[in-house]
């Protein structure tokens, strides 16, 4: 009994120290994107159409405050103009993202570098 409750305990230690290592690693990753966004993107290259309901929209807002990434948001609820440019999208959702003219629907920090740095050129 006292054997298989140490595999028990050492088994809960190893998922543990993994779950952390991998919490770390993504939280680096996420660190290095957004310094790399804030880095390249300059004032005007990431428009962000969302809603005011849109949960979604939060967590990429607060994400790219976070990282310090200049970007601009409009609310189709608030903003004709804004739900104009949502009316007139291949693919109606939010968010959606347009950086440096490129579309992207929903919030991915890698897509997002990948546009910048095509548009680097």
């Amino acid at each position: 009994m006292a054997a298989s409750r140490r595999s028990l305990i050492g088994f809960v230690a190893v998922v543990a120290a993994v779950a952390l290592a991998t919490q770390w690693f993504g939280d680096r990753r996420q660190r290095e994107l957004g310094d790399e966004i804030a880095r390249l993107a300059q004032p005007g290259d990431i428009r962000m159409v969302s809603s005011l309901s849109c949960p979604f929209c939060t967590e990429a807002r607060l994400w790219m405050e976070r990282h310090g990434v200049p970007f601009e948001e409009c609310f189709i609820e608030r903003d004709a103009a804004c739900e104009a440019t949502y009316e007139s999208l291949p693919k109606q959702a939010t968010p959606t993202l347009i950086v440096r003219g490129q579309v992207q629907t929903g919030f991915d920090a890698a897509r997002v570098l990948r546009a910048l740095q095509a548009g680097a050129g």
